[in-house]
């Protein structure tokens, strides 16, 4: 449980420490990075794969042609969910990119009615108050926050997405990389735009964008291990690790704003994460408490 921990902890905190990874390459366009995170990512799962001899599972792909449709809709959010991300990153909304993933766990409350789940009233509580504090900072702000919207609500339809996947951690994001690579593969191609800040005379920053790969699959493959050994109380406890270090970077590095209506309107969403996450705490203990009785 202790290497479990370690594991997922330290994804979440990779997560969180990736905008200092991506101010690096600010003058790329964010469609070149996604490009080459795509790209490299497959280099590194194959080499994986390759020296695993890990094939089994294509025999599993072949006879069940379904797979590779839910992995096209999971790919595509991801890609969604990447692009809004470096976007936002790259000019100056770190701490609305922020708000997506503190978000991110209530929305997968919600999605899981359409997998026949039913909320309790504390569910409800928390997410009215978070509902509350999108509100206000709609209101306040004179628009909507899509940035944070659209962030939570692909990465909660992806992890609802590979929920339910017939393949592992390493397996899926290998075909859901393979199936972007197309895309990927033709805008680096275009001329004036996917090469034109890689593998030219700026060499630092084609080394960057190289390691976009193992950048984007190493924590995803350590979260993988990790929430396989610990219980998901805990993982939802540890996944506000990313988005607190994003939220300092953004006010305290990088100066964004952060005062007046946009504190309140955190405050309701902290507030409704906080109702969220006692109540799953305290149902996990008095669930280990009668297991054990």
């Amino acid at each position: 449980m202790l290497r479990g921990v370690i594991a997922a902890a330290s994804a979440f905190t990779l997560w969180g420490v990736f905008p200092l990874y991506l101010r690096l390459l600010q003058q790329a366009p964010s469609l070149e990075i996604l490009s080459h995170r795509v790209l490299w990512a497959v280099v590194l799962l194959m080499s994986l794969l390759a020296m695993r001899r890990q094939w089994d599972w294509l025999a599993l792909v072949r006879a069940q042609p379904r797979i590779i449709f839910t992995f096209a809709t999971s790919a595509l959010m991801v890609a969604t969910n990447w692009v809004v991300y470096i976007w936002s990153v790259n000019h100056d909304h770190i701490v609305d990119a922020s708000l997506g993933y503190f978000i991110t766990p209530l929305f997968n409350v919600l999605f899981g009615i359409g997998l026949g789940e039913r909320l309790r009233l504390t569910q409800w509580v928390a997410v009215g108050l978070a509902a509350c504090g999108v509100l206000w900072l709609t209101v306040s702000e004179g628009s909507v926050p899509w940035i944070g919207l659209v962030i939570a609500v692909t990465f909660s339809l992806y992890g609802l997405l590979r929920k339910t996947a017939a393949l592992g951690a390493l397996e899926g994001l290998s075909v859901e990389t393979m199936l972007l690579l197309p895309a990927a593969g033709l805008f680096l191609l275009l001329p004036d735009a996917g090469s034109s800040h890689a593998f030219g005379s700026n060499i630092p920053i084609s080394l960057l964008l190289m390691a976009a790969g193992p950048v984007t699959a190493i924590p995803l493959l350590m979260f993988a291990y990790g929430a396989r050994r610990i219980p998901l109380s805990l993982v939802g406890l540890l996944q506000y690790i990313g988005p607190s270090i994003q939220l300092l970077l953004g006010v305290w590095l990088y100066h964004e704003p952060f005062a007046g209506a946009k504190l309140i309107g955190f405050a309701m969403i902290w507030l409704g994460l906080a109702v969220y996450s006692g109540e799953a705490l305290l149902r996990g203990w008095r669930v280990r408490i009668n297991t054990a009785d």
